[in-house]
């Protein structure tokens, strides 16, 4: 496939919800059900957020969060079924990488169900000490602490 025509963005600005959540739909089986809401909030809190173009619809997308020294994650790394295997994916990760949000980072994390194989090919590599999760709704601690609780007054 001639790529010569397809155009990566990191401008925020420039991403288009319904195309992102159509994209999401057919690419993404982990992120079908998101809302136009959801992505808007996800956007807005992420840097870089890296978008994949041919003409004027979006195949592709990825965005990072980062405290912009010491640790990042990748997120919603995503390339439309009809232009994988074309070195897309590969680019689209490499340029969150070299973001300057994300390149002087000393740990990126990448969150990845079923293709840790291609990422590997990228340079990340396997690390299952580090990952817990904690999902909204399903914590089973005798409480839960409330926001009031955090206010500088209640923090020792």
């Amino acid at each position: 496939m001639d790529n010569r025509h397809i155009r990566f963005s990191d401008r925020p600005e420039e991403v288009d919800l319904k195309q992102l959540q159509a994209l999401l739909k057919i690419g993404a089986f982990w992120a079908k059900e998101r809302t136009l809401q959801g992505l808007a909030i996800a956007i807005e809190n992420s840097k870089p957020v890296v978008t994949v173009w041919d003409s004027d619809r979006l195949i592709g997308h990825a965005r990072a969060t980062s405290d912009g020294i010491y640790r990042a994650t990748i997120w919603d790394v995503v390339i439309d079924p009809d232009y994988r295997g074309t070195g897309l994916g590969r680019k689209l990760v490499q340029t969150v990488l070299a973001h300057p949000h994300v390149c002087n980072v000393e740990r990126v994390y990448l969150m990845t169900t079923h293709q840790q194989k291609f990422y590997e090919h990228i340079g990340f590599e396997q690390n299952s000490s580090s990952t817990l999760v904690l999902c909204k709704g399903e914590f089973d601690g005798d409480r839960k602490i409330t926001t009031s609780e955090l206010a500088p007054s209640n923090i020792i």
